[in-house]
């Protein structure tokens, strides 16, 4: 049970950190305009506080995501040192493996909560869909930075294309530790 509860408490935190950067950081202004708590009535049915329990967690995770893609896109941006007429090329590039790895790492998201869903019953078919999927998503990422390196490699050169590889490579490592460190091993409830 402690490990089903860990699991839960994980779960936000990995959500979390699974943004993909933005090439340009957006304004907090739209952040602080999305509602954080939706109201819960106190007749509301169990199923109704259920949902709206959802939707707060969705939201909060929304707005963490939001914030470590601004991070991200800003580490990137200092670390590129791009001239304005390079940074012209780059960005329009950029956004587009970052539209491509949002959508990626919403497929992980679904993945990592069917995991917390299913911790406490897992079978071997389930751990194996969970693993097949899981790595799916580490080929496809893999995948689209290399076509984004060369994508950059043609626009801007091979060094550029290396820096933004090792960048980006660097900051997913990162993000991936967090994520595997914050997850039960399967089959070891305590």
């Amino acid at each position: 049970m402690k490990a089903l509860h860990r699991t839960w408490l994980a779960v936000p935190f990995v959500l979390s950190i699974l943004a993909a950067p933005l090439g340009r950081a957006q304004s907090n202004t739209e952040a602080k305009t999305k509602p954080k708590t939706q109201p819960i009535e106190k007749k509301a049915a169990p199923s109704s506080a259920t949902n709206a329990e959802n939707k707060n967690v969705k939201a909060y995770i929304d707005l963490l995501r939001e914030n470590v893609r601004q991070e991200k896109a800003e580490i990137m941006g200092s670390v590129m040192v791009l001239s304005a007429s390079d940074a012209a090329k780059f960005w329009p590039i950029y956004e587009e493996y970052d539209s491509e790895l949002t959508k990626l790492n919403d497929q992980r998201v679904e993945n990592i909560k069917e995991y917390a869903r299913t911790y406490n019953q897992m079978t071997d078919e389930k751990a194996d869909e969970l693993i097949q999927k899981a790595l799916t998503y580490q080929k496809q990422r893999s995948d689209l930075l290399a076509n984004t390196y060369d994508k950059v490699k043609q626009a801007l050169g091979a060094v550029t294309a290396a820096r933004f590889a090792q960048i980006e490579n660097q900051l997913l490592d990162i993000i991936d530790l967090q994520i595997s460190s914050s997850l039960p091993i399967v089959g070891q409830s305590s």
